[in-house]
This record gives C-alpha cells, structure tokens and sequence, in this order.
C-alpha cells in the first residue's frame, strides 16, 4: 500500500482557514488543498481586501462550502456565522495573516467577519504572516506578535527572500507544506493523547568505534530523527528516554537522555533501560564493525598503507528484540542504498522485528542530516509496505507513531 497524503485523523477535523488581503493570498488555495489530502474539512473566512487578489468563488468550488466574507450580506445563509463558524472549528488558521490582522487580532478589534471569528474562536490559532519586510521588522508589528504569543497564537515565521515590491529580507509567506504540516502538528497535539502510559526507549545518533586515541569509525547520523520521534511521543503522551550516540542537536526537552558513544556502550545502555519500556525504536546508526584491536597511542604515518581487522559489533536491535518481556513493541530502522524494501523485509524477518521504518540514504531530500525523510513502513502483521513521499522527520515521526498506535491496539 503506497500513500502520498499525510496522514487522516481519527475524527476529520473542521478548519477554518483565514484569508486576509495579501498579495500572497494565493497560496492559500495550496493550503486549503494540502489540508484536504490529509482528510480535513475546510471552511474559508476572506477580508474583503483578500476578494481584490482571489475571488471567493475559487474557495467555494474547492471547499464545497459557502465563503464567509461579511455575515451581514443577503447571501450569507448563516446569520451568526462568526460564531457558529468559529465555534465549530478544531483549528483557526490564518494565512496570509498581514500587517493589518495582527494588528486587530492583538488589539481585540472586531471590524469585520475575520476579526469577529478570531475572538469568538476557542480552538488553537495558527497565523502565517507575510509581508514586505520593513513591515514585519517594524517594532509595532513585532509588538504585536509577542502580544499574540503571549496570547497563545502559534505563528510561522515567514521566508526570507525577494518580495513582490522588490525588496529582499523576511517577510514572505511561509511555504504551504509547511503550513499543512504545523496545522496537522496542532490538530495532533490538541486531539491526541493516544500515547499515555506508553515508555518509550529510543536510539539516537551515531556511534563511534575507536581506532587509535585520535581516529574513530563512524558515520554521517545527526539523530535528527530519533529527536523528532522523541518529541512527537512526548507530545503525545508519552514517557520517553533516548540512549544517544554521537548528534548535532540538542535532545528536547522532557526528555531522560543517556549517553552511549559505542556500540558496546549503547548495547550495554539499552539492556539495562529496556526492563522499564513498552515501545523501542532503534533509530541509532550504530557502527556493525569496530577495530578489533585498539592502538593506545596514535598510529604514525609511517608506512603507505595500514590494514585494519574489524570485527562484529553486538546487534542492540536483535538482543533487545530477543530478551522483549511484558509486551515490549520493538521497531527498527533499515538505512539501505539498494534493494531497500527487499533489505528491510528480510531485517523484519531474521531480527523478529514489529515493524521497520525503511528509507533509501542516497536521496538527497531523505536519510542522514536531512530535514525530511521519505520512508517506507513495514509491519510484521501486515507485510504490504506503506510507503510514503518526503515529509518533514516531525511528520515522519507521527507518521511512525501511528503504527505503533495500530500494533498496540
């Protein structure tokens, strides 16, 4: 089974999607379509400013539902729209949010259906602003948006790059993707605590085989990953303790944090913090050789070449896999170059896995130090791969997490 959308919540969610009067206003329409793959009901609210860059006729045909844009006009068919519109969304967002509607929304004002919306609105707010750049450098506006903040708006810091006057800085509307993906974190986050009770054991980063006191085997991991699936289980209810090798980000916060530098140490590491989980993943990339003797001293450049024995590492994901007790789920990661699902069935297989999380190394938008993944699930249960596109490694995270989420039930 192959899948291109992110994924479809438990319950489809109703969103309201804010449309002020931006030359941005636009992309809104690649929002309100991003949504829809991942099963979202959308309803758009427009400015009157924003009919003057797209019509609400687009919204309607694409939404399937009236376009509020003052509940006062005769073909209005809900004469309390701001209230009945904004109490009946699980999300407000906002996108393009311009100068002028932080500007209200941070003051309480309520000139027309937007603003009226904003402040009868109980569901979580998310606002995208765009703007020329002296306007979002401008100490109002930034005024405005820590008020917002404080307020508990989330907002997405917009682009830098080349403005429709011209000028380069930031200021331009944050990709749609981007948006999609902080709009489904939101909805994830307020409506799902599916994770509770849960303890989560999870490897991070690379390894580092020693070779002399100077020289080491290792590889390129960041532990990107293993930190994003960290986070989203936190976010989700979870306990979560992460063993981590060698990274180039900081853990997040919440988080019991284990340092382990080899793989004996990881190994080590992990028998002993394994007795107390229900869920490990294997995240780390941890080195398969190591040196088999150790140099105390540093090895001098004096001959032309050196040869090195290596010798096997211990498999942490087969020796957790192999001693699981009281229901421990165990997944692992395949980093393949070829014959990706083929090589991570038979790993599935040989190390009585629950599921693996596949994804091809030599992609340049997936794989180590990357912000996104394009990975491909696989189940012990259910041996029909569920591949998926390139997605940011927080959504690839809850996109693992659900797997979980169906193996436990």
């Amino acid at each position: 089974m192959s899948a291109s959308n992110p994924p479809v919540p438990v319950t489809i969610p109703n969103i309201a999607l804010g449309v002020s009067g931006g030359i941005a206003a636009y992309k809104a329409i690649e929002v309100l379509r991003g949504l829809q793959r991942a099963g979202c009901n959308v309803r758009v609210a427009m400015t009157k400013r924003a009919c003057e860059f797209v019509q609400p006729l687009t919204f309607r045909a694409l939404s399937g539902s009236h376009v509020v844009v003052d509940d006062y006009a005769p073909d209005n068919p809900d004469p309390i729209a701001h209230i009945t519109f904004s109490q009946t969304a699980d999300l407000l967002i906002v996108a393009p949010a311009t100068a002028n509607i932080i500007a209200k929304f941070a003051n309480g004002v309520a000139d027309d259906f937007l603003t009226s919306t904003y402040l009868a609105c109980f569901a979580p707010v998310l606002i995208a602003p765009a703007m020329n750049t002296t306007m979002w450098e401008h100490p109002a506006t930034q005024r405005n948006l820590q008020q917002l903040r404080a307020d508990g708006v989330h907002i997405i810091q917009p682009d830098a790059g080349e403005m429709a006057c011209g000028t380069i800085g930031p200021g331009r509307l944050s990709e749609p993707e981007r948006i999609v993906a902080a709009a489904l974190d939101l909805l994830r986050t307020a409506q799902k605590r599916d994770l509770t009770g849960e303890r989560f054991l999870i490897t991070v980063g690379a390894t580092r085989e020693e070779i002399d006191p100077v020289r080491f085997i290792s590889n390129r991991s960041s532990g990107r990953m293993g930190f994003a699936l960290a986070e989203a289980a936190l976010k989700r209810g979870g306990d979560v303790t992460i063993v981590a090798g060698i990274t180039t980000l900081d853990p997040p916060a919440g988080v019991k944090v284990v340092r382990a530098l080899s793989a004996t140490e990881m190994d080590q590491a992990v028998a002993r913090e394994s007795r107390n989980a229900s869920v490990f993943i294997g995240a780390a990339a941890i080195a398969d050789y190591r040196p088999a003797q150790r140099a105390e001293q540093k090895i001098k450049k004096t001959e032309e070449s050196v040869t090195l024995t290596l010798e096997r590492t211990p498999d942490v994901l087969a020796n957790v896999a192999a001693s699981r007790q009281n229901g421990l789920l165990v997944v692992g990661f395949a980093a393949e170059t070829e014959n990706v699902v083929a090589n991570a069935q038979e790993k599935l297989r040989s190390k009585k896995l629950d599921a693996i999380v596949a994804n091809d190394v030599t992609r340049s938008d997936s794989g180590f130090d990357t912000t996104t993944n394009a990975i491909t699930i696989i189940t012990a249960k259910n041996t029909d791969p569920l591949e998926l596109p390139a997605l940011s490694k927080n959504e690839a995270a809850n996109r693992i997490l659900d797997v979980v989420v169906s193996l436990r039930k």
